[in-house]
């Protein structure tokens, strides 16, 4: 009885991380890679950095944006930090 009285601080700091830290942690790097492997030719993209661009290739590891009419960038896929909009968002140009 003793040991479980003095164990019961531990698992109960133990429980308290979990939920608050360890969990929520994983839960958002669980939305990350389903995002970066949703990732699409024409998506419109932010990357860690700040550049916005649209994506023109896509590799397993790497992703090519079109940042200007005449420049394009090659970032690793891990490098974005979120999608702006889909090319099934995006208005089409008349």
């Amino acid at each position: 009885m003793a040991v479980l009285q003095n164990l019961l601080p531990f698992l109960l700091i133990f429980v308290i991380f979990y939920f608050l830290l360890i969990r929520p942690q994983q839960k958002r790097q669980r939305e990350r890679n389903n995002m970066l492997s949703a990732l699409q030719k024409g998506d419109q993209v932010i990357t860690i950095g700040g550049i916005h661009g649209t994506i023109t290739d896509l590799t397993e590891s790497t992703v090519t944006l079109r940042v200007s009419a005449t420049t394009q960038i090659t970032f690793e896929r891990s490098a974005i930090s979120s999608v702006k909009s889909t090319k099934e968002e995006t208005p089409a140009k008349s």
